[in-house]
């Protein structure tokens, strides 16, 4: 049952047909966990909290720095040093008196990942590294856990649902982690402040929707924004089988997507010995084509379903992007409307380029 206080405190949403005083009860009974507290976790616990979750955990081991204040919003240059988890819970608490927020003001790893998420009904990722979002994916898939999922890069954002009702989950669209020292993080290239408000209100969206059980998730979707030209997209995600992994896998590797993966030496040979079969396409967005490439053609990857009838079937598609994760999504978009044969090119174009 809902309080006086409370029925006030959330008349403008209960007051929607579609949600009314049994999605606000759905979501006062909801047990959110938030993995981060950063950029994208900031947006997302403001607005839980607001909208009456009830009960909300919040995972991070990091502390406030000065450089995160033009996009943490939860943050203040007086609570520099101090442990991010602790500070967004004491000004949650502030908002709403009537979430229970619990602080685990650690890292999440495979010692803690199951004792964490065992105790939450949904979890969103908002962390900035793939190692933990492996193990957040594959502790929600083990324990049959819903995953929001958000990422911001520069400028442009990704937000989808995994292992909702047998929908598919984040290693159906990123099979494996690239290696850590080749991803670049916003210290090193750089992210919009604003944008991981815009991902961040989207994630927090998607949970709403999940736990009220109204409108359509993005489980077997990717959504993707690109804050410079608004250009907005969704595609399916297709659910794929998962193989497992050789040993000692060929240099041309099948991965577990359904996909080939091939090496830059391997891609480069290709192009000196039988270029006329080849079809190199750059997914990402213009500008960055025109700084640095290695030849092709470009399509950026928010267009590409506008262009698949420009894409020869007649040839190898090799799809390449900054660190081969953008093309791994691109493939995977393309799988079910285009029967070309298709490759990625692993690690991505600066794989061995000295920039």
């Amino acid at each position: 049952m809902l309080a006086t206080e409370e029925l006030k405190r959330y008349s403008r949403q209960v007051i929607l047909p579609e949600f009314g005083l049994s999605g606000q009860e759905k979501l006062k009974n909801a047990k959110v966990l938030m993995i981060g507290a950063g950029g994208l976790g900031c947006p997302v616990l403001q607005y839980l909290t607001a909208a009456g979750v009830g009960t909300i955990g919040i995972v991070d081991d990091d502390v406030v720095d000065l450089s995160n204040l033009h996009r943490q919003i939860l943050y203040a240059t007086a609570d520099i040093g101090k442990l991010k988890a602790e500070v967004a819970g004491e000004k949650l608490k502030l908002l709403n008196p009537n979430t229970t927020i619990k602080v685990y003001p650690e890292r999440i790893t495979n010692d803690n990942a199951e004792h964490i998420c065992k105790h939450f009904d949904l979890v969103i990722d908002g962390s900035d590294n793939f190692e933990t979002r492996y193990l957040v994916n594959d502790t929600c898939v083990e324990f049959d856990k819903p995953l929001v999922f958000g990422s911001i890069f520069k400028f442009e954002g990704h937000v989808s649902v995994f292992n909702y009702q047998g929908g598919p989950d984040y290693r159906d669209v990123f099979p494996d982690s690239p290696p850590a020292n080749e991803v670049p993080n916003c210290a090193e290239i750089g992210v919009l402040g604003v944008l991981p408000g815009i991902i961040g209100t989207y994630m927090a969206n998607e949970a709403i929707k999940i736990i009220c059980g109204m409108g359509e998730s993005l489980s077997g979707k990717l959504m993707t924004i690109n804050a410079l030209d608004n250009a907005i997209g969704i595609f399916k995600v297709a659910k794929g089988k998962k193989t497992g992994k050789s040993s000692d896998k060929p240099l041309t590797e099948l991965t577990s997507a359904g996909h080939h993966e091939i090496t830059k030496d391997e891609l480069n040979s290709w192009l000196e010995n039988d270029s006329d079969t080849i079809c190199l396409v750059d997914v990402r967005e213009t500008y960055e084509f025109e700084d640095y490439n290695i030849g092709g053609i470009n399509i950026p990857l928010y267009e590409l379903q506008g262009h698949i009838e420009e894409l020869p079937k007649n040839k190898k598609l090799v799809f390449c992007c900054q660190t081969g994760q953008r093309s791994k999504i691109a493939i995977q978009l393309l799988k079910p409307v285009f029967n070309g044969k298709m490759y990625n090119l692993k690690n991505g174009i600066y794989s061995d380029a000295n920039l």
